[in-house]
C-alpha cells in the first residue's frame, strides 16, 4: 500500500509561478486550514506584505493596499510536528500568542533554526515547502521595500497573489 501523495499549491504571484508541497501527514490542521483559504480563493489578491532579505517574505493576509482580510478562527500551532524552519519551507505566521494563526504565512529565505519548536519558545510551524519556482520566491525577497502606512519591511510596489490554487 502506498502513501498518499501531499496535496500541492501553485501560487501564481507578479513575479511568477511557485509550486507548494503541504505536510498533510505531519501538520494535518496547518494545511487543512490553508487549503481551506486556497479553496475560498482567500489568497487571490493579497499581497507579500513583508519582505526581510535574508530571513523570510509573509503573505495572506492583507490587501494590496495593506488592508487585512478577514479570516476564519485561529488554529493549534503545530510547530512541535518535528519539521523545521530550513530554507524553502512555509510556516504559519502568528503574533506573540501561541495559537494565533489564521491566514498568514511565510517562506524562509534560509535555514531559521530559532523559529523552530523550543528554540527560544513554542515556535512556529513548517506546514510544506516550495517545490518550483525558488527563483521566484528569491526576486520577491529582492524587491525594494521600506514604510508603508504603519508597516515596516513592506514592498514599496505591491508584490501580488494574483492566484492560488490546487494542482
Amino acid at each position: 500500500m502506498t502513501e498518499p501523495k501531499n496535496p500541492t499549491v501553485a501560487l501564481r504571484t507578479s513575479h511568477g509561478e511557485v509550486t507548494i508541497e503541504l505536510y498533510q501527514k505531519e501538520a494535518p490542521i496547518s494545511v487543512e486550514n490553508f487549503l481551506a483559504y486556497v479553496d475560498a480563493k482567500h489568497f487571490d489578491g493579497t499581497i507579500f506584505h513583508r519582505v526581510i532579505p535574508g530571513f523570510m517574505i509573509q503573505g495572506g493576509g492583507m490587501d494590496a493596499d495593506l488592508r487585512q482580510k478577514s479570516t476564519r478562527k485561529p488554529i493549534k500551532n503545530e510547530a512541535d510536528n518535528g519539521l523545521r524552519n530550513q530554507r524553502g519551507t512555509l510556516a504559519m505566521a502568528r503574533t506573540s500568542d501561541i495559537h494565533s494563526a489564521t491566514a498568514q504565512f511565510f517562506i524562509n529565505l534560509k535555514d531559521n533554526a530559532f523559529l523552530d519548536h523550543g528554540g527560544r519558545d513554542f515556535g512556529y510551524a513548517v506546514f510544506g515547502r516550495v517545490t518550483g519556482g525558488m527563483d521566484v520566491v528569491d526576486a520577491i525577497a529582492a524587491v525594494k521595500t521600506g514604510r508603508r502606512g504603519h508597516h515596516d519591511d513592506a514592498p514599496l510596489e505591491p508584490v501580488l497573489i494574483r492566484e492560488a490554487r490546487r494542482q
